[in-house]
């Protein structure tokens, strides 16, 4: 049986063409199903879909959500994994098996991370010009001001500055506008028992049982339902889209209420951000990238340098004595001379590739999720924002009776 809550046919677009972007999903919920079944379905499994749209939502565009329930009833795999929380973390496995009878297999997760047969080419242009719009700068202009004594204290604390911050939010969320609406008990269970099968189907499926057998530990230490958290398709959950393991070990209570609320506390959000930068190694007062020059001799010693590894592994002065020439103003390049850097490429179809020099801070920025394109717009979104709050306090500044 089929279940459409689309609200036109015309507005519905298959999960399977939208971008594996972060996404919003407006859940369908269904409490009270019958006894769990067992794991064999038959080849028509009774699959409920609910509407949705992409967390950077593009006009007159939805699609449709598939779920499957009662999946994980009765399954081997599943019982084991029940087994061993019981073991090691004195889960009730009755109680627990009830829960998992309970959970759904997301058909939407499988397939957003299920690599397309026709990869899309990769457009530097395009991605930043979708995160530095000017709704997430004036949000984030907005979202800076609210919290501006939090984001002091971060950076008193941690060492991390606001417009980072500020940027990484920005990026996630647009300051928890989208949190995304998929179950995330659903999403971890479906991605670890069901990973699509891709050349790192292994790893990732380690990755996900240990977010899930985290947020089954949080759940209950927190006493939270585990089946009302939502977050997205794969599991992040709040203001800034923390997988349960990174909420287990870097998220922290800003706010003082001997709570950690990463989804209504922006202060919490503001923390913890700063906390798992610190922690991986942030860099209180270094630079995150430098330029450098457009000449073509510069281009092509980059283009030679560039590995695609976020880790800084050439230093300045490998790249200078190759006859790299720097555009950045004021860079003591004897000073830095032995600064670990990545060359970090930027692809746009029809354009030059364009190229910066990564430090450690850029390597770190990628810790909270690995990519170049990701990195850059976090910074550049942050320096934004700065920049339009400066010029914000500057116009007060010279209106008439600003000053007495």
């Amino acid at each position: 049986m089929t279940v459409k809550l689309a609200s036109s046919a015309q507005l519905r677009l298959r999960a399977t063409a939208v971008a594996a972007a972060a996404l919003t999903i407006a859940w369908c919920g269904f409490a009270g199903v019958g006894p769990a079944s067992a794991q064999t379905v038959s080849s028509k499994p009774r699959t409920l879909v609910a509407q949705g749209q992409p967390e950077q939502p593009t006009q007159g565009q939805t699609f449709e959500e598939e779920i499957v329930p009662q999946r994980y009833a009765n399954n081997a795999n599943v019982d084991a994994f029940v087994n061993d929380m019981a073991a090691r973390y004195d889960f009730d496995p009755d109680a627990l098996r009830a829960l998992f009878a309970r959970v759904s297999y997301s058909a939407t997760a499988v397939k957003l991370l299920t690599p397309s047969p026709t990869p899309s080419i990769k457009n530097w242009r395009v991605y930043q010009a979708r995160f530095l719009d000017p709704v997430r700068i004036n949000a984030g202009v907005k979202f800076w001001r609210a919290n501006q004594a939090t984001l002091q204290r971060a950076y008193e604390q941690f060492g991390v500055p606001p417009e980072v911050i500020v940027g990484i939010i920005g990026v996630e969320t647009i300051y928890g506008r989208y949190m995304g609406n998929f179950r995330v008990l659903d999403a971890l269970t479906t991605l670890t028992f069901d990973y699509p099968n891709t050349p790192n189907r292994a790893e990732r499926q380690v990755t996900f049982r240990k977010n899930l057998e985290d947020y089954l530990v949080w759940t209950r230490d927190s006493q939270i339902d585990p089946t009302t958290v939502l977050g997205s398709y794969t599991g992040a959950i709040g203001i800034p889209q923390f997988l349960p393991s990174s909420i287990v070990q870097y998220a922290v209570d800003y706010d003082g209420n001997k709570r950690i609320d990463l989804r209504t506390s922006q202060a919490d959000a503001i923390g913890s951000v700063a906390n798992y930068l610190k922690q991986n190694g942030w860099e209180t007062g270094r630079p995150v990238v430098w330029n450098i020059a457009t000449d073509t001799g510069s281009l092509g010693i980059a283009q030679a340098a560039a590995t695609g590894a976020p880790e800084p592994s050439w230093s300045l002065q490998q790249l200078l004595r190759a006859g790299m020439l720097m555009d950045q103003p004021g860079l003591d390049t004897r000073a830095e001379a032995g600064t670990p850097v990545t060359v970090v490429d930027l692809p746009s179809p029809g354009r030059p590739t364009e190229y910066t020099l990564g430090l450690k801070n850029f390597y770190v920025l990628t810790r909270y999720n690995r990519s170049f394109f990701y990195a850059l717009a976090v910074y550049q979104l942050g320096e934004r924002v700065k920049a339009q709050m400066s010029a914000t306090e500057a116009g007060d500044a010279s209106a008439p009776g600003a000053t007495q």
